[in-house]
């Protein structure tokens, strides 16, 4: 039951991403490393207040939605009600998609798909490196521990 869940969540994780570039992957530029949004800036692509706009209409969203999920799934779905085993749960949700949007996200369909190379910046390396993605991963790695005792304390108090 958890892998269908593990899924299910990666997949909501990958349809929020979808959503937010509809249109174009431009609209997602603040997905990109800050070089790369300079230069779009640049060749006016986008202006800086409109991809800072885009950036807070998804991640505000995006948060609510991904927390709420596993709030549900942990706390309804799988009937934990205790911080601690709401806690380890959260901790295995929380890490499969740190390493999901790692591998699967940003090497994988970033990384071989056409679909987010930008017109005018063809040049631009915007795919991470396997270090950078090692890197950026350890450090979040480390933040959905404290991460997951907020999502704990959330499902113990609710359920």
């Amino acid at each position: 039951m958890i892998v269908l869940q593990l899924l299910l969540y990666c997949l909501l994780f990958t349809a929020m991403v979808k959503i937010a570039v509809i249109g174009g992957a431009v609209n997602g530029l603040y997905f990109y490393p800050k070089e790369v949004q300079d230069r779009a800036i640049e060749l006016g692509l986008i202006d800086r207040n409109t991809m800072n706009r885009k950036r807070k209409c998804f991640m505000i969203p995006f948060f609510i939605v991904m927390l709420a999920a596993l709030v549900l799934i942990i706390g309804l779905w799988n009937g934990a009600s205790s911080f601690g085993e709401a806690y380890w749960q959260a901790l295995l949700f929380l890490e499969v998609m740190n390493i999901y949007d790692g591998v699967v996200i940003d090497k994988l369909w970033v990384g071989h798909s056409q679909f987010w190379v930008l017109p005018g910046l063809e040049d631009a390396p915007f795919v991470q490196t396997w270090r950078q993605v090692l890197k950026k991963r350890s450090i979040l790695a480390l933040i959905w521990v404290a991460g997951a005792a907020i999502v704990g304390g959330i499902v113990h108090l609710i359920f």
